[in-house]
């Protein structure tokens, strides 16, 4: 029986740690001989990844035990940590970089020993990193990207294409390593080898672009040595963003690129009589669609080519879907089944394509499609109901209006509970969820963390706003100069909007975000009176700090396209910043950081805490040792979530007995 309660109050099974423990998903999935592998999260194991195996008999078993975690630390979002293949004597290889060294280690997990290392440890500044790792067990080598600090400063870095031998001679001498590259550009991704033998194909970049304003497709051949020559650039430019290469059997390179609005698949073949290349050809143009998205990580996949002439590719716009294209016809068939949101990386065998999908009703899993048949099935990782389904959201995709007339982006959860209502003539409290990046975006898909609030009476919207991806480079460049501006805006006309169509509380709407999104929120609650308190978690406070050297690398100078040349606008920077607009904050708030962040590193949460010492704005600083960018924890993210609803509790005036009181010191 149904019976009526103050939004907010509701009793939920979905407690701070039962979401904490399904925080994670799996990633980075791959083929080695007959067996399916991927990454899986472990967040009661102190957040660690393990490496787990599909078997041809369908059993699966981790490859790795604990405390070893395949993840890289390269450009301090990593990519793909590990690569395998099957040996001449039998028996798979295994190539991975473990997180605590960032060392290369080889494993046999079918023979006797443990994982061996192949490269060296090095003490200056963040020490030698690899990523993106491509096995050549006929060259006895694994060639991947090398990124080397020089020096202590987190720009003080050089990357490049190296080969390793597997037999571990490298492991103390540096000199044993061979770079296949040389530092013309300052980004690199894992070198794609075609066919033949003959060529490589790899994807670079130089600041200030970042990967999906502009990269360049750069080839060369392949001596009989595994040397580089001839090296050439393909495709792209300053402002044409290719994120994924691939060679086809006949010798033309597969790429993706939003030359013409929108990341879509491409073919360069080669020009018999010229010796060069024709232009490009489009293959599945004119959809407004994305079939690729931004390169955080090194080493994504959007696209696979199947043994058959088809090419598996991830593709939508807002949600995502896994099709099979004809690329001599353009036709375009997609899987069946109820996946929303694809995350980027595929493997093919045969005539089957792996992937890992989720759903407003399923957690992500390992998924496989068999072409020849259309019969889709998940093979890893199986979505279980952790509790009744009736307890989770239903979403709602909307489109918000926003200053002149633009577009917004939004995914709404509102309260959901199989035995509680709200009282009539009451509306719930929301809270606007802010993703990070900024160039990025909420899937579509099943998230516990959402459901804890929902569940409780406290409605979720999820803001895709201007500067997200999936919906085109020029929804995209919305937000080009204008972070904290349009990003700000955009947020609050969700946020009114539902106030005004009557499905919000205006008087009790709160903002959430980490990273990029606990930017957008500290900007919020420091520019506008629309939210009455906030979580800020490992946020951007002060942009002047972080754009002269208070981040690393490979975001050191994405302030120059989001906020404009620091040298020429250095004013829009201080106006900007939270740090300094703190005299108009008036809205309680809970900030989260990770003590070793390297990317917003918590001396920023500390100077604005400092900006605000006496000014009476009650407040809560939660530092967590042994976290980075992103709670991986089980016991952070548990006591992160109690924080920021005993937060709602207290601001909405919300009877709560089950979380700890978040004390808030003014």
């Amino acid at each position: 029986m149904v019976s009526t309660a103050a939004y907010g109050t509701w009793p939920s099974p979905i407690d701070a740690a039962l979401a904490a423990s399904h925080d994670g998903r799996p990633e980075f999935v791959g083929t080695v001989g007959d067996e399916v592998w991927w990454t899986e999260p472990r967040p009661a194991e102190g957040g660690r990844r393990a490496l787990v195996r599909r078997r041809a008999d369908g059993s699966t078993h981790s490859v790795l035990p604990e405390p070893w975690n395949p993840r890289s630390r390269v450009i301090e979002y990593g990519g793909a940590p590990w690569a395998g293949g099957v040996r001449e004597e039998g028996g798979p290889l295994v190539v991975f970089v473990h997180f605590p060294d960032q060392r290369l280690y080889a494993y046999a997990p079918d023979g006797p020993g443990e994982p061996w290392p192949l490269t060296p440890v090095s003490d200056i500044g963040g020490g030698l990193r690899w990523v993106d790792p491509q096995l050549h067990l006929g060259r006895g080598e694994v060639w991947c990207v090398l990124e080397e600090f020089t020096g202590e400063a987190p720009t003080d870095v050089r990357r490049v294409i190296a080969a390793v031998p597997l037999d571990g001679s490298a492991a103390g001498d540096r000199g044993a390593v061979r770079e296949l590259t040389d530092e013309r550009h300052r980004f690199v991704t894992g070198p794609k080898l075609s066919h033949d033998g003959r060529r490589v194909a790899w994807i670079a970049w130089d600041h200030p672009q970042m990967p999906w304003d502009g990269t360049v497709a750069m080839a060369a051949d392949v001596g009989d040595d595994g040397s580089f020559t001839g090296v050439r650039s393909l495709a792209g430019g300053t402002d044409e963003s290719v994120v994924q290469v691939e060679w086809d059997r006949d010798g033309s390179l597969l790429f993706v690129s939003d030359v013409a609005g929108w990341w879509e698949l491409q073919r360069l073949r080669p020009d018999a009589a010229t010796g060069g290349v024709v232009p490009a050809a489009r293959l599945c143009g004119g959809r407004s669609e994305e079939f690729g998205g931004p390169l955080w990580k090194i080493g994504l996949r959007w696209f696979q080519l199947l043994d058959n002439g088809l090419i598996a590719v991830i593709h939508g716009r807002g949600t995502t879907a896994l099709g099979v294209l004809d690329p001599e016809t353009g036709e375009l068939v997609d899987a069946v089944g109820p996946w929303t949101a694809w995350a980027e990386t595929l493997a093919v065998q045969d005539t089957r394509v792996f992937g890992i999908a989720a759903s407003p009703y399923t957690s992500y899993e390992v998924v496989e499609l068999d072409t020849a048949t259309g019969h889709t099935r998940t093979i890893g990782v199986p979505h279980e109901d952790a509790v009744d389904p009736a307890y989770c959201p239903e979403p709602q995709i909307r489109t918000f209006t926003g200053p002149a007339g633009r577009e917004i982006h939004a995914h709404v959860y509102p309260p959901r509970h199989p035995d509680r209502t709200g009282p009539d003539g009451e509306l719930p409290p929301y809270v606007i969820w802010v993703h990070g990046g900024p160039t990025g975006r909420d899937p579509l898909v099943l998230d516990l963390e959402i459901a804890y609030f929902t569940s409780r009476g406290i409605g979720v919207a999820e803001v895709n706003y201007g500067g997200s991806t999936g919906y085109g480079r020029a929804y995209r460049e919305r937000l080009r100069e204008q972070w904290g501006v349009v990003d700000v805006e955009d947020c609050a006309a969700v946020a009114l909007g539902l106030a005004e169509e009557g499905s919000a509380d205006r008087g009790r709407l709160a903002i959430r975000g980490g990273s990029a999104g606990g930017w957008t929120t500290a900007a919020s609650l420091t520019q506008t009176d629309v939210y009455a308190c906030g979580a800020i978690s490992y946020p951007i406070l002060d942009l002047e700090g972080w754009a002269t050297g208070e981040t690393h690398d490979f975001e050191s100078q994405y302030l120059e396209s989001l906020v404009g040349p620091l040298a020429e606008v250095p004013e829009r920077y201080r106006e900007r910043s939270p740090i300094n607009r703190t005299d108009t904050l008036t809205a309680p708030f809970v900030l989260l950081q990770g003590l070793d962040d390297p990317i917003c590193p918590p001396v920023q949460c500390e100077r604005f805490l400092a900006a605000i010492e006496g000014r009476g704005i009650p407040h809560a600083y939660l530092a967590f040792e042994g976290e980075s960018h992103g709670f991986r924890r089980a016991d952070t993210v548990r006591r992160a979530l109690e924080a920021e609803l005993s937060l709602y509790a207290q601001t909405f005036g919300l009877d709560r007995t089950d979380v700890p009181r978040l004390e808030l010191g003014k």
